[in-house]
């Protein structure tokens, strides 16, 4: 049915007034909920950690390669393939691109769509065609070609604002996942770094079985020496000698196994199978560095996984507008324009058809079904700001404690190395005192399992120092900042055809 000029021109004004409207939108605002920050770390307080510093912007953990801290070259270079190869970080990179994608395409619900055809019709009208041979014959046939390009229209308002809260909501998704997609990262590569410095472990602990055994073999040899001489030495003496070489000999294999098993680890960590990778042997050497702690309220800036579940608040508080504007009618306008003739160019034809309609749809009834769905929002919502607390809380936890066992270990260190200082002049004295025959040997062999009990122990003490001080770094978000973020601007950039409507 073909309209009149007023009536296009009626039509076009009501489009204008509903764009104006389409300038406000339904649902709450987002305003970041507030979360529980301490204004400083207990573990922090007074000198209890003599050295570490409030860290100001321009000496944050590594500033973005935080693993630089350990001024080791080969773990440099393993970090660095967690970016381009670890398949965990590959799949939050493809999860990321789909929230871009979604962001995308919530944009299109703000334009028209426009449909194209074409159709061709032949037609014959006129006498029935007679065969050769029939009485009769054919005569008076008409043939008619119509050619009919047809655009096609519909549009459906965003009035109450359902679309851009949807769009805002999607963003905000896709902004949670870039956070996700560095958290893993950051996860990633600390995993790396703990599997090295334990596989630097198993390498120090292989050096001390292997002193350890060349020593117990130089007892072993006296040991046999004076059994053969005659002195008070049993065979039973013999035997435990010769069982203590034995048992350093299978801790040294144990250890070997550990150390494959962790270089296995950081292969798949980098993307590559195990066989591709080998890793030199070099012993735990050096001090963990003084890590420089942000301020708390900075920690909310500073980790991305907090920074994914702060977006996730907001994603969810947008959820709600498009739950309330399921109370409002649905308003859309259609429109089609034809041209019908006998040439198959449109501007040929013999004439047009046009046509111009607006639809609204309002849901008188349906069973408390929309005001469901608001609270459903809501407490989804409601839900995400506890998860986002939760998160600032258990971040503050992992830092003081691993704050507490940096201080505490750091002194236990200081005292376990005492004790090797001690447990090693007591096998020396004991050892001297037992060739001269003033001592058993179970004297002995008691100080230097106790020798080596105490430089195990001290090692493993330096390892777990390492690995608490890569957890800290972890914790206080490496070099991460919530700028690295994409801006709601950067991910609606590619639909920029119109401009944006504010949310009021």
């Amino acid at each position: 049915m073909a309209f009149s000029r007023a009536a296009a021109a009626g039509a076009c004004s009501a489009l204008i007034c509903a764009l104006g409207l389409a300038a406000c939108a339904v649902g709450p605002n987002y305003s970041r909920p507030a979360a529980p920050v301490p204004t400083q770390f207990k573990e922090l307080k007074g000198a209890a950690l003599k050295g570490w510093k409030v860290a100001t912007p321009s000496d944050g953990p590594g500033r973005g390669e935080w693993w630089a801290l350990y001024r080791d070259p080969k773990l440099n270079f393993l970090i660095k393939q967690v970016e381009v190869s670890n398949q965990t970080v590959a799949a939050d990179a493809a999860a990321y691109e789909q929230a871009r994608a979604v962001v995308r395409e919530a944009q299109s619900s703000l334009f028209p769509v426009l449909t194209g055809s074409y159709t061709f019709t032949r037609t014959r009208t006129g006498p029935k065609v007679i065969t050769a041979g029939a009485a009769g014959g054919a005569g008076g046939a008409i043939y008619t070609t119509t050619f009919v390009p047809q655009l096609s229209g519909t549009w459906d308002l965003d009035v109450w604002g359902k679309v851009r809260r949807q769009i805002e909501s999607n963003t905000a998704a896709a902004q949670a996942s870039k956070a996700d997609l560095d958290y893993a990262k950051l996860s990633e590569q600390a995993m790396l770094a703990t599997a090295y410095f334990d596989l630097r472990a198993e390498d120090s602990l292989h050096d001390l079985l292997e002193r350890t055994i060349a020593e117990y073999k130089r007892t072993l040899t006296i040991v046999q020496n004076q059994f053969k001489a005659g002195y008070s030495v049993t065979a039973g003496d013999v035997a435990t000698a010769e069982a203590n070489v034995e048992t350093a000999e299978a801790q040294e294999f144990a250890a070997d196994a550990a150390r494959a098993q962790y270089e296995h680890a950081i292969a798949a960590l980098i993307g590559r199978p195990p066989a591709e990778l080998t890793v030199a042997r070099h012993d735990l050497t050096g001090n963990i560095p003084k890590v420089p702690v942000a301020l708390p309220s900075t920690l909310l800036e500073r980790r991305p996984d907090i920074a994914e579940a702060e977006r996730t608040m907001q994603e969810q508080n947008a959820l709600i507008g498009v739950a309330v504007a399921g109370y409002f009618p649905d308003i859309s306008l259609s429109g089609t324009l034809e041209w019908i003739g006998k040439n198959p160019l449109p501007f040929n034809a013999a004439y047009e058809v046009w046509s111009l309609g607006a639809a609204g749809t309002e849901t008188l009834f349906n069973g408390g079904l929309t005001s469901a769905q608001v609270d459903a929002a809501r407490a989804a919502y409601w839900q995400s700001v506890a998860n986002y607390r939760q998160t600032v809380l258990t971040a503050f936890q992992g830092i003081e404690d691993e704050l507490a066992d940096i201080r505490l270990m750091t002194s236990e260190l200081a005292a376990q190395q005492k004790a090797v200082v001690n447990a090693r002049t007591a096998v020396n004295v004991y050892l001297n005192q037992f060739q001269a025959g003033t001592v058993a040997f179970t004297t002995v062999v008691t100080a230097e399992i106790t020798l080596l009990a105490d430089e195990e122990t001290a090692l493993t003490i330096r390892q777990d120092l390492f690995l608490a001080s890569v957890t800290l770094i972890e914790d206080l978000g490496g070099g991460w900042d919530s700028t690295l973020l994409p801006t709601q601007k950067e991910l609606q950039r590619s639909f920029s055809i119109l401009p944006q409507l504010p949310i009021r």
